[in-house]
């Protein structure tokens, strides 16, 4: 009885996080309530409380399974990139191209967050790690003589500047850069970047 139980809890799981995954693709963060889900996964309003504390753990259970998918793209992307100016430019364009193609999602890792008082929890934040280290990593091959909080502020502010040019330009701010020129120019800054590494 009590495998019966957890199966039909791990279903619940399986359809709540299957349901708020569509509705952020769809309609982006803002707005997104628990009826809505509740009723897009078939179940009651309730039964989201028996799975989930709150309508926050469900964001960031969504918010991993995007970081998941990010980091298979971005890990394939530099598959086969040596120099540091190739990862660099792999990176950025598997970067942006997964934005473009996740772009609700994508904002939703940016916008969320957590009630006034409440942290974002460790295991939640490590799970952004891999958008530093793989920056990180070639950086230290290239800076041998740097230490190694000096690579990860290094590593930070190359990921800030790149993010920065793909948010600004998804977001249609007057200073982004129209669709059909950012690859090129994120690949520009993303190897003049590298070029300066130092």
């Amino acid at each position: 009885m009590a495998n019966k139980l957890g199966h039909k809890k791990e279903d619940l799981k399986t359809r709540l996080i299957a349901a708020a995954t569509e509705l952020i693709q769809e309609q982006g963060l803002k707005g997104l309530r628990a009826r809505d889900i509740a009723e897009r996964a078939g179940s009651a309003l309730g039964s989201l409380y028996t799975v989930f504390e709150d309508l926050d753990a469900l964001v960031l259970t969504v918010n991993s399974g995007t970081l998941k998918r990010m980091e298979t793209a971005l890990s394939e992307a530099i598959a086969e990139a040596e120099a540091i100016d190739q990862i660099y430019a792999s990176l950025s364009l598997a970067y942006l191209r997964f934005a473009v193609s996740n772009r609700n999602l994508w904002f939703a890792l940016f916008e969320h967050r957590m009630p006034e008082g409440v942290a974002v929890p460790d295991w939640h934040i490590a799970e952004h790690a891999f958008l530093i280290g793989f920056i990180a990593a070639p950086l230290a091959r290239n800076m041998p003589n740097a230490s190694a909080p000096d690579i990860a502020i290094r590593a930070r502010t190359i990921f800030a500047a790149i993010h920065g040019v793909i948010s600004i330009s998804l977001e249609n701010r007057f200073v982004g850069i129209a669709p059909e020129r950012l690859e090129q120019e994120v690949e520009t800054l993303a190897r003049l970047l590298a070029k300066n590494v130092n």
